[in-house]
């Protein structure tokens, strides 16, 4: 992976390039970002260049034997270790060896993909990824050994808030002492799910979500298309570019969910309880992708709603027709309930990402902003 293949982060790039080429090293980072933030990608990015024997001044040589090495995830010194869980050729004590072949090729196919793309590409259904105990002692061991062919050994831990206590608390063993010339790249989402005392014992890289204005310049250059299409998927993306691809690849549905939404609002408002069985009836039959695009596009809408009523309208990235709604939309969207309506989106989110019922989830939804439409706003 090449730093230059990264979108965004031009000073986060800089500071990783400065701290390796003053030899400053640190034995363990964690690479804290939104899922679709790149934070995978950096990471593998900064193991590349760290080992690369031609580095230059802004990125690896691509050229080495160990840079192809890495570009492929086949170098012997790069060890991967990511959530797992049993399937039906996986039948008991699942750990990454398991999966490495798939996991590369998830990586190589897409370097921003999720850990719900990964559940489905691991064929595992429903079930809980983890990092289990089995797989810690697999660390212990692949760490005991001498590096084949790099300077550094890697070890990098992909979702490590999903490892188990007994796990954690093996990984706190090791980073309190380390192996020489051992590089633990821990590159995670949700730093509250991390032991308080890893989290001591790391050098933070955080990675915040990619701005607009990035995403459209690299939508504009990698796919040609025109600058105000570009800025509005940017916009629907939410600075994630797993999210920007499947919009791009799906095709661009802004105008299915503005109408979509005011169809929800408008019999929500009302109390039209058929008419919201009937759009979730809808909803239900678009596909999980779709519907999680659609849950984003109404958190973007709720944004605009306060930036509308509160904010200043130089951050608005609305279109004419989103305009035209809002000037009667915003004003049900307030200080008072806008809190519980942002968090019932999210959560909408990240159900749908786990494979809720999209019937039961929809209309839940749906019921519950009869009630938060109605809030009257405090004064």
């Amino acid at each position: 992976m090449f730093f230059k293949d990264i979108v965004g982060y031009r000073e986060t790039k800089k500071k990783l390039l400065h701290i390796i080429n003053n030899d400053r090293i640190s034995h363990a980072q964690l690479f804290l970002g939104k899922e679709g933030s790149g934070n995978l990608a950096m990471a593998l990015a900064y193991a590349q260049y760290v080992n690369c024997q031609q580095k230059g001044a802004e990125d690896s040589c691509g050229t080495c034997p160990s840079c192809i090495k890495f570009q492929k995830l086949v170098h012997p010194d790069l060890h991967l270790v990511f959530p797992v869980a049993t399937n039906e050729k996986v039948k008991k004590d699942p750990v990454s060896a398991n999966f490495l072949d798939r996991w590369r090729a998830a990586f190589l196919n897409n370097p921003y993909f999720t850990l719900a793309d990964w559940q489905e590409i691991a064929e595992t259904g429903n079930k809980q990824l983890l990092i289990n105990t089995k797989e810690s002692s697999d660390i212990l061991k692949a760490l005991s050994l001498k590096t084949y062919e790099a300077e550094y050994k890697i070890m990098l831990i992909w979702f490590p808030e999903k490892m188990n206590a007994s796990s954690s608390n093996k990984l706190l063993k090791i980073l309190e002492e380390p192996p020489k010339k051992t590089l633990f790249l821990l590159v995670a989402s949700f730093a509250e799910q991390l032991l308080p005392t890893i989290i001591s014992r790391v050098q933070l890289v955080k990675l915040n979500p990619i701005n607009e204005e990035e995403l459209t310049d690299y939508i504009i250059e990698k796919y040609q298309l025109p600058k105000d299409k570009a800025e509005n998927i940017a916009r629907l993306s939410d600075g994630n570019v797993n999210q920007l691809i499947r919009i791009i690849e799906k095709g661009d549905d802004t105008e299915f969910f503005q109408n979509t939404f005011v169809q929800l609002m408008r019999s929500a408002f009302v109390g039209n309880v058929p008419g919201l069985i009937d759009w979730t009836d809808e909803m239900a039959k678009i596909g999980r992708e779709k519907q999680k695009q659609f849950l984003i596009y109404g958190l973007h809408l709720f944004r605009e709603s306060l930036i509308m009523n509160y904010g200043d309208v130089a951050l608005s990235k609305k279109n004419s027709k989103e305009a035209e709604f809002l000037k009667k939309f915003a004003p049900y969207i307030h200080g008072t309930n806008c809190m519980d309506t942002i968090e019932l989106f999210n959560d909408a989110v990240y159900h749908i990402e786990r494979n809720a019922n999209p019937k039961i989830l929809f209309l839940d939804v749906a019921l519950k902003l009869t009630k938060l439409l109605r809030v009257k706003m405090e004064v």
